[in-house]
């Protein structure tokens, strides 16, 4: 179980971790100012396990891979949205963040909610309702389990 933190549609890369904080050297700097623009206090308030609940198109703006790994680094167990800009999604599996597309989700959650995911049957569960997910496909559940694709293209060759 984790909670919801829910944002609006088309939320870009600069409102996760705006450029200003692409000049520190490690995400473990960075991750401190994730969604500082849409929520001062995300960063403080996120556990390990919560979730990002997103309308439409979510990661949209620039390919920064510093986006989804602020995510990560800050324990966002996913990110589940109508639908993702194709460079984040990308970015998100290769550094091993969980996204999920779920078309009826968010109307039905508002921040705080508590929530559960299980990614191998593709379902969220909250509130007492069921929500079917698209999911993902078994290689690119691997991927994920392996902690994203350098990871799992390492382990290949061990």
């Amino acid at each position: 179980m984790g909670n919801v933190f829910r944002f609006h549609t088309d939320v870009d890369t600069d409102q996760i971790i705006a450029s200003q904080y692409l000049l520190f050297a490690t995400i473990d700097e960075m991750k401190a100012h994730a969604f500082e623009s849409l929520d001062r206090e995300f960063a403080s308030k996120v556990k390990p396990g919560d979730f990002v609940v997103a309308a439409e198109n979510f990661g949209c703006g620039s390919s920064r891979e510093q986006a989804p790994a602020v995510l990560k680094a800050l324990g966002v167990k996913a990110v589940i949205a109508k639908s993702f800009a194709r460079i984040f999604y990308r970015n998100a599996i290769n550094i091993g963040l969980p996204v999920i597309v779920c078309r009826d989700l968010y109307e039905q959650v508002k921040d705080g909610d508590e929530m559960e995911l299980s990614l191998t049957e593709g379902i969220v569960r909250t509130k007492g309702q069921e929500f079917v997910c698209t999911k993902l496909p078994a290689y690119m559940q691997g991927i994920l389990d392996q902690g994203g694709l350098i990871a799992s293209l390492n382990r290949e060759g061990e």
